[in-house]
């Protein structure tokens, strides 16, 4: 049995993971059930997977200390202290981490031996360029899309799914979240 992968990804409206200009952290929509749910979901058993870019990023902002208060919500302690696996090329351990290794090597045989090896699911918050390879190579299991009631299209940055294949999905899931927040979870198909 392997264990199930999912790609978790907060979006504005228009497809994008973050944005420029006056927008803050979570476009600044977020709200007590969406913090408490999330909280509750990175207190199940898991192994977070990051690729190299997102994992940096994450320090960076979680060292900043100019950064909103939504960089310490307590669902991202929550997620900052689970077992990590960091993808990467490029670094090497120690990682300013809790309980992070790096696995080097290409992301797609990393995570297939992951699935494999693990005994708990495997989640990936952002990473969005090793996450749309992985789509390709048949192994998420699961597109967990935390949509925003925001459109971003003069400052929106990085947009999720630019460049990635074709997809069917199939929605397993669904719920609303502080009355405007849409949690939609798929199972993801490659559209032949």
């Amino acid at each position: 049995m392997t264990a199930t992968y999912t790609f978790d990804v907060f979006s504005s409206l228009d497809g994008f993971g973050a944005a420029s200009g006056n927008w803050t952290g979570y476009w600044g929509k977020q709200g007590p059930e969406l913090l408490d749910h999330r909280f509750a979901r990175f207190g199940e058993e898991q192994r977070m997977v990051f690729g190299a870019t997102t994992f940096r990023e994450f320090v960076q902002m979680l060292a900043s200390s100019d950064e909103g208060p939504e960089v310490r919500d307590p669902w991202v302690t929550r997620m900052v202290n689970l077992p990590a696996t960091v993808v990467s090329t490029t670094l090497e351990g120690p990682l300013d981490w809790p309980d992070a290794t790096v696995a080097n090597g290409d992301a797609i045989d990393v995570v297939a031996r992951l699935k494999k090896e693990s005994a708990v699911p495997l989640c990936s918050h952002g990473s969005l360029s090793m996450n749309r390879a992985l789509m390709a190579a048949g192994l998420v299991d699961r597109v967990r899309v935390t949509l925003f009631p925001v459109i971003t299209g003069e400052n929106g940055l990085a947009p999720i799914f630019q460049g990635a294949a074709d997809f069917d999905l199939d929605l397993i899931e669904s719920r609303t979240l502080d009355g405007r927040i849409q949690e939609l979870v798929y199972r993801p198909t490659l559209h032949a």
